[in-house]
């Protein structure tokens, strides 16, 4: 089975093989590196631009207002701030230009913990992301949707912002791409580089396949009746197994799309079960989860069995290099057993 920074590499070279992409581009994207993941390694197509966040996004804007379908790269999210005034520009463009001015472009950037990456490599960007409308935003939590979500995002005409969650990026998945070998070490000898003497290595790449993931499409990740996990990327897993470990039916949502979100399916979930915990790794004030939680009291207080929560980072302005600091600071899998247990045990 592929690995999530696998997938996402048999998609951009499917993208460049028959979805028209022409230009892969970032801070060390190109050879002989390959992104600092691994994710655009041996891609024809992909260069390395200068260490310039807003030269990507700008030149990412023109390549798509010029007709073509570019893939940037921000190498880690803590960069991007720095272009915020640029992805706007980006996000809004279709609907100033009442429709004449297409920006179909991907913007991909890690985000997230997990990897004791200090206060430069650790952040998350889903709640600034999610104000950009306009811009859709797409977050996997496993190998075969980070797959489908890529295509789907290269083939929208609307800007979309691909985040991929770095702890998850080595992670192998359950369900092999449509195309891929079986044998993951076959895998890994056609599509990794060696770790010297690249400069002559070519990748053998695999037949995949079109396999699509719908954009603001939620996936049921496991189906249950007593109460509802609404997570997304990382915590996905984290949620599974506190899930599995909780005795009860618990029923886990992996929205995958931030923007737009499967609210028809959320609202199904809590209707059914009654009882709702959102999580994610993004810092709780004015965090994306706060507004599900909102819209979940304005349209479904009724049949809630006990109030709503959320489960997320802690408020402060940067994650710690120490592991005990880190895990202090963003939801463990400890911190999503305990959340849940409350939420269970609750007399409704």
């Amino acid at each position: 089975m592929a690995t999530m920074a696998q997938a996402i590499r048999l998609a951009l070279h499917y993208g460049e093989e028959n979805l028209g992409v022409k230009e892969i581009f970032g801070e060390d994207v190109g050879p002989p590196l390959g992104g600092v993941f691994t994710v655009t390694q041996g891609l024809k197509t992909a260069w390395n631009s200068p260490l310039d966040e807003r030269g990507i996004i700008g030149a990412a804007i023109g390549l798509a207002w010029a007709g073509s379908r570019p893939v940037a790269e921000v190498q880690f999210s803590d960069y991007i701030f720095n272009a915020i005034d640029l992805l706007k520009l980006a996000a809004n463009s279709t609907w100033s230009s009442a429709g004449r001015f297409k920006t179909p472009l991907v913007v991909m950037t890690p985000v997230g913990a997990g990897i004791h990456g200090s206060i430069y490599h650790s952040h998350s960007f889903d709640s600034v992301a999610t104000k950009l409308h306009g811009m859709k935003v797409v977050c996997p939590s496993n190998p075969l949707d980070a797959y489908g979500l890529m295509l789907a995002a290269i083939k929208d005409d609307d800007p979309v912002l691909y985040l991929k969650p770095k702890a998850l990026l080595r992670v192998r998945g359950e369900k092999l791409i449509p195309g891929e070998p079986e044998d993951s070490r076959a895998l890994d000898e056609m599509i990794n580089a060696p770790i010297s003497n690249r400069e002559n290595w070519k990748p053998r790449w695999p037949a995949v396949e079109d396999y699509t993931v719908p954009l603001g499409r939620a996936r049921i990740a496991r189906e249950g009746t007593d109460a509802t996990i609404v997570t997304h990327g990382r915590m996905v897993p984290f949620a599974m197994e506190a899930a599995a470990s909780s005795g009860s039916s618990v029923e886990v949502i992996d929205l995958r799309s931030l923007i737009p979100y499967d609210w028809d399916c959320l609202k199904s979930s809590i209707r059914k079960t009654g009882r709702v915990l959102f999580l994610n790794e993004e810092t709780e004030i004015t965090n994306f989860g706060e507004h599900l939680l909102r819209r979940t009291v304005d349209e479904l207080f009724y049949e809630l069995k006990v109030r709503p929560r959320l489960l997320a980072a802690k408020a402060v302005p940067g994650i710690g290099l120490s592991p005990v600091l880190e895990n202090a600071t963003v939801p463990q899998k400890s911190d999503v057993e305990r959340a849940l247990g409350e939420l269970l045990s609750e007399t409704a």
